[in-house]
């Protein structure tokens, strides 16, 4: 049996990145500040990010990060600064497919649109405009692990996690 290797984003920071958002209820300034940026580049350069990015220094991050992966920290950052509630009672995907009335809380043509994303920015970007629409609730593990390891893979497997509509038959 070939045995599964931790990502860093598992190992690196699941710990330290709760500890750090479940701060964020104290420090609504921080959560605010992040909140506003509209792109990755923002979140990046805001004095936030940056004292947050000491500290995950300070828990493991690697200063040797590439630029991709600093990226990846500071979308999963300005994400997570949006979530109010940590649920990992079911998958992301799941909980976009849940139904609201006759609908699922994103659409499948937004949730299309989502797992076509391929740049990081693009990706925070979507799901900045899709938390509102869980009610800022959502897994605070599986969102860093899935941005920070965004492939075709992760696409995959939301594409077969989310709940698709059955269309009535003609």
């Amino acid at each position: 049996m070939e045995e599964k290797k931790s990502t860093p984003v598992e190992v690196l920071f699941a710990k330290p990145l709760l500890h750090w958002w479940q701060g964020l209820d104290d420090d609504r300034g921080t959560r605010a500040a992040l909140r506003r940026c509209a792109t990755v580049d923002a979140v990046s350069v805001s004095d936030a990010y940056q004292r947050f990015y000491r500290y995950m220094l300070a828990c493991g991050w690697p200063e040797d990060a590439s630029d991709r992966q600093r990226d990846k920290l500071a979308a999963i950052a300005g994400l997570v600064a949006n979530i109010k509630n940590d649920d990992d009672s079911q998958p992301l995907p799941v909980r976009m497919s849940e139904l609201s009335g006759d609908r699922p809380l994103v659409s499948e043509l937004r949730f299309r649109d989502l797992l076509k994303v391929e740049s990081t920015d693009d990706l925070y970007v979507s799901l900045r405009r899709i938390l509102p629409l869980l009610k800022q609730q959502a897994s605070i593990q599986q969102l860093a692990r899935d941005v920070y390891g965004w492939n075709e893979d992760t696409r995959k497997k939301w594409a077969y996690a989310y709940r698709w509509p059955t269309k009535p038959s003609a």
